[in-house]
């Protein structure tokens, strides 16, 4: 019998696709078709490579009202948030219009005696394996500049989003990529570790967990592939006692709760300066309280879906409830929809501690733990005590302020006056377990490209 993959349906606990994974040796043939592929599909121009994919781009969007309730059927978000266009759009655009810069010759020299120059050539066969809480957003940002600097793409997505790659492949194909430049495969994990172990591909992106970039590591170990890794979270907030506290509050909780915390920049922990904690966490409380509605996520009327899978809503449970039992006080009741599964409450917590897990470990759910702060020396040694460094959110009237408390914070990403936001001109990237490597901005280009000399003497 044929291995398949399930997409179990957070929303009942249906199976909501299914699909057949492919064999090693199919697989295998996938990729070499691909590596075939792709010496044509570089030897184009550069803007016929990006008016093709731009053109993919938008014929997703163009998908969007049925992609937004698979999203909700796949993995809970709620339709009143549409899909992930708008975001889309945004870092394929810009990526699609830096890549001449980014990627022309960097000319050292072009004189009578010598031409001397660096090229940028691409890795050839790139494999994207991508995550299910923004099936679409994180996809492109590496499908996109991949495509668009030579390479061909084989896309492995999350079995929880079993159905955005088929859709991403559909939408390039009917564009004019060809179907061999870029493969959406089903593939279970054996297979997956079997290919990279072989060499199959120049590089490999890998957007998930912390396990599962340590078992990519492993599979690549001695292979000399290249790798990116966006891993783990635990991302903070700071509130310092300049900020615009109602801004703060509106900011912070939404990073925190949107798409039932399932965000890779997510807010997890918020400390906040002592003039202002006892007002942030009433108004926190508050906002939650307000603005929050659990419920199914097709329902206009909800705000919070549910949890993408029934695993991932137990940890949050278990660690809350270890926390509540080690002094912390949950300030949210547990709402009428919480059915201990998939649908589970939001909650804020003080009278957290680093000693607690909920302050240590990603935790990926609705909720969020406060701790007040002297000063900006505690913040930032607080928001340092951390095995991760994606992004932290400080919240201050003062630039000069927000440069100083962001250079002493080991992180990927200082934003100040924002959060869980992704900006495709800059880098995204992180530091210790959150990984290695950088997506999208120029740095991408330069992530899925290789340099290559040329020093030509003339005679």
């Amino acid at each position: 019998m044929t291995a398949t993959l399930k997409c179990i349906s957070p929303i009942d606990g249906s199976v909501h696709a299914e699909r057949p994974v492919l064999s090693h040796a199919d697989a295998a043939a996938t990729v070499a078709r691909a590596r075939r592929a792709q010496t044509a599909w570089a030897a184009r121009p550069l803007a016929e490579r990006a008016a093709l994919v731009t053109d993919g781009i938008a014929r997703l969007g163009a998908m969007t009202d049925a992609i937004v309730p698979e999203l909700a059927w796949m993995m809970g978000r709620p339709v009143r948030y549409g899909g992930e266009f708008g975001g889309v759009n945004e870092r394929a655009t810009h990526m699609a219009a830096i890549a001449e810069a980014a990627l022309a010759p960097e000319v050292v020299e072009d004189s009578p005696a010598a031409l001397r120059r660096i090229t940028r050539e691409p890795h050839g066969v790139v494999l994207v394996i991508a995550p299910w809480n923004y099936p679409y957003l994180t996809a492109v940002n590496t499908v996109v500049p991949a495509l668009i600097a030579g390479n061909a793409v084989v896309l492995k997505h999350a079995t929880q989003t079993l159905l955005a790659g088929e859709r991403m492949a559909q939408a390039f194909h009917a564009a004019g990529v060809p179907q061999d430049v870029f493969a959406n495969v089903f593939l279970d994990h054996a297979t997956t570790t079997r290919l990279i172990a072989d060499r199959a591909f120049g590089f490999v992106n890998f957007t998930g967990s912390v396990a599962g970039g340590r078992a990519i590591e492993r599979a690549a170990a001695g292979t000399f592939t290249a790798l990116g890794l966006e891993l783990g979270g635990k991302d903070p907030g700071y509130v310092a006692e300049d900020a615009d506290l109602d801004a703060a509050v509106a900011g912070l909780m939404d990073g925190a709760m949107f798409n039932a915390g399932q965000c890779c920049c997510g807010i997890e922990r918020i400390y906040v300066h002592a003039r202002h904690y006892d007002a942030f966490v009433e108004r926190a409380v508050g906002w939650a309280r307000s603005e929050l509605r659990l419920g199914n996520p097709l329902d206009l009327e909800t705000t919070l879906g549910p949890m993408a899978q029934r695993r991932l809503a137990d940890e949050v449970r278990a660690q809350v409830a270890e926390a509540v039992a080690d002094g912390a006080h949950a300030h949210l009741a547990v709402a009428a929809a919480d059915d201990g599964g998939c649908y589970l409450s939001p909650q804020v917590l003080t009278g957290v501690t680093h000693d607690m897990r909920l302050m240590q470990q990603e935790n990926f759910g609705p909720v969020v733990g406060i701790m007040k702060v002297a000063d900006d020396a505690e913040a930032v040694a607080l928001m340092n005590d951390s095995p991760y460094g994606l992004t932290a959110s400080l919240w201050t009237t003062d630039l000069e302020r927000a440069l100083h408390i962001g250079a002493g914070i080991e992180t990927g990403t200082v934003f100040m006056n924002r959060a869980d936001y992704l900006d495709p001109a800059l880098c995204w990237t992180g530091c210790k377990d959150t990984g290695r490597g950088g997506a999208l901005s120029a740095i991408g280009y330069h992530m899925l490209t290789r340099p290559k000399s040329w020093h030509l003497r003339r005679p």
